[in-house]
């Protein structure tokens, strides 16, 4: 063994990346993507939100102690 880690994954190229968008617009069409990133964005911001509180609370917690 040479030692060397290798990735589980890798991130899509370019060939790649286009035909997985092509692959999305065939599916949802193209007006449903713009309503499909909006509520992807709004999913993320809130559990930006939820992790920040959690991670607030636990502070709390541990400075109570």
């Amino acid at each position: 063994m040479s030692g060397v880690a290798t990735p589980l994954f890798a991130a899509p190229g370019g060939v790649e990346l286009v035909a997985i968008l092509l692959l999305v617009g065939l599916l949802f069409g193209a007006q449903k993507i713009p309503k499909l990133a909006r509520s992807s964005g709004e999913a993320i911001g809130e559990f930006r939100k939820g992790r920040e509180k959690t991670r607030q609370e636990l502070e709390e917690l541990r400075d109570e102690e």
